[in-house]
């Protein structure tokens, strides 16, 4: 994710900033530019006026879901819709008579934000569940009876257990599980793996290059994850799959490195957004070394690129991690057959594969 500054005064802002501390504006997301306004109330109208550099006394409001401190993200304000687009695919959120619900919701909504951030970079398809069937739609649940939720993927549906948001629960999860690495960010950016791998590859004509690189998907499902859980991961994982769970099936080894490719090219933003660039004195054949001045998420970036940087990148984050007493902070390894499906999933976010975007504004088109 980049960075972003104040329009008003430059000073450097975050993503999720609702007020610069320099100017003390009200700071609102504006998607469909990627830039953070700065924001004056219009008294005459009720709504928001932007201010500063850019600004063409544009008027806005917030995202209805602004009033809970969940989401700051704008729209026009003309348009007829009260939610942000982030917020819009909400099905089901927390009973926010608990109080401690509304904590939980903002983690919530602030991992799903920064999930659209690249989905919307990428340009890729989004459809709501009213515009299809299957189209994509959010819960976030909390256990009830001694019943715990399950988070997961159906048709389009993904619901995130609301305690996935609790950073103890979570952790503890993490353990019992025997997982190096779990957080609410790549629950969201697993599970909607799942929703394009239907959108992409299943309707976008994708399967047979799919197939031959993640294995055949017409394995049963159900008895695949029953012999994963029951005798552990596949011997020498590490040589194919991004993580251990990726061997259980296809279609998790696809939505494993669907979400570990947003993992990368959004920390590689970050890397040239502070202005990066890593050279070891020590690595002398340049293992190590990049810059990360190039635009990830443009479609002509190479994924040789990508993956260059990215080995050099999370080795120096995995060695800060460690001068900290902290867990690296990306504990995989890229071996050649995972590069080789980080190249599929980039070829396929970039309309190199299949003809997803096609058949995903045919079935908009139908809908309408």
């Amino acid at each position: 994710m980049k960075l972003f500054s104040c329009p008003a005064c430059e000073q450097v802002v975050f993503f999720s900033n609702v007020v610069c501390e320099r100017c003390k504006h009200a700071l609102g997301y504006e998607p469909d530019s990627n830039r953070m306004l700065a924001l004056e109330p219009n008294r005459e109208t009720g709504f928001w006026t932007a201010v500063g550099r850019g600004a063409a006394g544009e008027g806005w409001k917030y995202c209805d879901n602004y009033r809970y401190g969940v989401c700051n993200w704008l729209l026009p304000f003309e348009s007829p819709e009260t939610l942000s687009l982030a917020s819009r695919f909400n099905l089901v959120i927390p009973d926010l008579s608990e109080p401690a619900n509304v904590l939980l919701w903002q983690k919530m909504e602030l991992a799903k934000q920064q999930l659209f951030y690249a989905l919307l970079r990428l340009k890729l398809p989004l459809v709501t569940r009213n515009e299809h069937p299957e189209g994509l739609g959010f819960q976030f649940l909390s256990d009830l009876d001694g019943q715990k939720v399950m988070t997961g993927h159906d048709n389009g549906l993904v619901t995130i257990a609301l305690a996935e948001a609790d950073d103890a629960v979570r952790e503890e999860r993490r353990h019992a599980m025997g997982e190096p690495y779990r957080t609410l960010l790549g629950h969201f950016r697993h599970e909607i793996g799942h929703w394009y791998w239907d959108l992409l590859v299943r309707d976008g004509g994708a399967l047979d290059e799919c197939r031959a690189v993640f294995g055949d998907d017409r394995a049963d499902y159900g008895q695949a994850l029953q012999d994963h859980y029951a005798a552990g991961p596949k011997p020498d994982w590490q040589s194919e799959y991004v993580s251990s769970y990726a061997g259980a099936h296809p279609w998790e080894d696809f939505a494993e490195t669907w979400a570990h490719y947003l993992h990368i090219v959004d920390t590689i933003e970050v890397g040239g957004a502070y202005g990066l660039a890593i050279h070891p004195r020590l690595d002398r054949e340049g293992v190590l070394t990049t810059d990360l001045d190039f635009r990830v998420y443009d479609d002509a970036t190479t994924i040789e690129r990508i993956v260059e940087a990215w080995l050099a990148l999370s080795g120096a984050l995995n060695s800060f991690n460690r001068a900290m007493g902290h867990q690296d902070l990306y504990p995989f390894v890229l071996s050649p057959a995972v590069v080789a499906k980080l190249g599929f999933i980039h070829d396929l976010v970039h309309g190199r594969v299949g003809h997803g975007r096609q058949a995903v504004e045919e079935q908009r088109r139908l809908a309408a």
